[in-house]
């Protein structure tokens, strides 16, 4: 998430009640998790496990909870909880909005778009031209819809990430202030749910089209002219490239890449990155050829 206005070091510092090390004058534009940092953005990191990809990555300030060395350019927050103070800092910025009616009055829709009974459009939504957004699809705040969309019923499009960190008294979650952006001419299925980013962006890329009863997972980019077939889960921080096909019941783990013109087929599970331009099958998703020479060697073994 871009800040409205970039704060400096000294003034986040003052904010969240943490000791700043660094140039009090340093900006800060915007803040995102570990997995979407760009310069500018703070992040934060609280086990030392990942204290070195905080401190390389390309964000600019790190909410830490040890003193450790600044790396050159950049700038530290030190805090005794940086995941509470992060999420502090969203609620803060952007806090939830009730919703005063069915199609709020802060949206922007485009001329010549479609919203049917019973389809609920959040704050700050914006729909682009000539749309269709069928009864009982709800479109929660900030997303973005670009033009000749069509979006059906039961879909939710832009819901908090599935995102908690374990503590002794339960599971804290880590708060969404991220967008769901959909391009030109996606279409989207019934019943499909699609999460707002943590605190970057969900992207549906231009020509995509979605079956139902899809689930896509926060902070995921899904290419240009990709078709995903019904019951498809597809984890968080996924990159799937452009023209990829995944049928029916397709799973796919976090934090994986889909190679451009990859094709997954059905009921497969995905728990690696894959190459583009091949097709893939079985659990593990891997050459069809090889798990059917398997499944071959399976049944004469079950037959001696």
């Amino acid at each position: 998430m871009k800040f409205l206005k970039p704060f400096t070091l000294s003034e986040l510092a003052t904010l969240l009640n943490v000791m700043p090390v660094g140039d009090p004058d340093l900006l800060v534009t915007g803040m995102n998790e570990i997995h979407k940092v760009e310069p500018g953005d703070l992040t934060f990191v609280d086990h030392p496990k990942y204290y070195a990809k905080a401190l390389n990555s390309n964000a600019t300030t790190i909410l830490i909870n040890k003193e450790v060395a600044c790396p050159e350019g950049k700038a530290l927050l030190i805090s005794e909880k940086p995941f509470d103070d992060f999420v502090s800092l969203i609620t803060r910025l952007r806090p939830f909005e009730k919703a005063a009616a069915m199609i709020s009055g802060s949206a922007e829709i485009g001329e010549g778009t479609v919203i049917q009974p019973g389809a609920f459009v959040g704050n700050h939504v914006k729909i682009g031209k000539n749309c269709i957004i069928h009864a009982n699809a709800a479109i929660y705040d900030h997303t973005v819809i670009g033009n000749n969309v069509i979006i059906h019923s039961g879909a939710v499009i832009g819901a908090d990430a599935f995102y908690f960190q374990r503590r002794l008294e339960g599971w804290k979650k880590l708060e969404s202030c991220g967008r769901v952006v959909i391009e030109d001419n996606v279409e989207i299925g019934a019943v499909t749910s699609i999460d707002k980013g943590v605190s970057g962006d969900t992207i549906i890329s231009f020509g995509t089209k979605l079956d139902n009863h899809i689930q896509i997972g926060h902070d995921t980019f899904v290419g240009r002219n990709c078709l995903i077939g019904a019951h498809c889960a597809i984890a968080g921080v996924t990159t799937i490239e452009d023209d990829v096909i995944l049928w029916a019941r397709v799973s796919v783990n976090k934090d994986l890449t889909i190679g451009k013109k990859a094709i997954v087929l059905a009921l497969s599970g995905v728990d690696k990155s894959l190459e583009g331009g091949k097709t893939y099958w079985g659990v593990p998703a891997d050459d069809p050829r090889k798990k059917w020479r398997e499944l071959a060697v399976l049944r004469q073994l079950a037959q001696k």
